[in-house]
């Protein structure tokens, strides 16, 4: 079935198309119509790939449907299970300068698979990251939360940032996912691919 090749490490990286390229210092403080504008060409730039089976930089290309994408709409936890759907989630929370949202919760599920004697370095890392109160990517949770999980980190356990990422997680599927589901790069990307496949 046609679709399109997203790359596993990162969608926006093209081999050799300087022209087509997204540079992530670009992409990083633009708005939603621009986002579209920037998701539009790089369509255009992967059909080439796609009809002349050039694969991208990365060996590990994943193909993506129309189906993948219409499923992504069923719940936000759909989304984030697609390595795609998580990279395009992910360019348009940065549109909206929330990207940390979607930072955080990765953060937490690579931290929950961290061997006992690794978590404390990790731990910390994402405290200093994500959670104190002069963080660089803080996270939108109360004095109370922060506080629990400063604590939880310093001590740390495979639960440390549980509650933290439901409270993130909530807010992205009442906030963002929902906006990101009406937006024109969400729309734009699963009408693309349904008039890729209906030809």
């Amino acid at each position: 079935m046609p679709g399109f090749f997203f790359s596993h490490n990162n969608m926006t990286e093209l081999n050799g198309k300087e022209d087509c390229k997204l540079a992530k210092g670009e992409v990083h403080k633009k708005k939603q119509k621009a986002f579209g504008a920037d998701l539009k060409s790089y369509l255009k730039c992967m059909v080439p790939h796609i009809e002349s089976g050039i694969k991208t930089s990365n060996s590990r290309n994943v193909m993506l449907s129309a189906e993948e994408v219409i499923q992504w709409s069923q719940s936000l936890e759909k989304l984030l299970a697609s390595q795609s759907g998580q990279g395009v989630f992910r360019e348009f929370l940065k549109s909206e300068f929330s990207e940390e949202n979607i930072e955080f919760w990765l953060a937490c599920e690579d931290y929950k698979k961290t061997k006992s004697d690794h978590l404390h370095g990790k731990a910390e890392r994402i405290y200093e990251e994500f959670v104190q109160s002069d963080a660089v990517k803080q996270i939108n949770i109360d004095y109370q939360m922060r506080e629990a999980t400063a604590k939880k980190a310093q001590d740390p356990t495979h639960s440390s940032f549980d509650e933290a990422q439901k409270t993130v997680y909530i807010l992205m599927e009442r906030d963002s996912y929902p906006r990101f589901l009406k937006s024109k790069s969400y729309l734009n990307l699963l009408n693309q691919l349904q008039t890729n496949t209906s030809k």
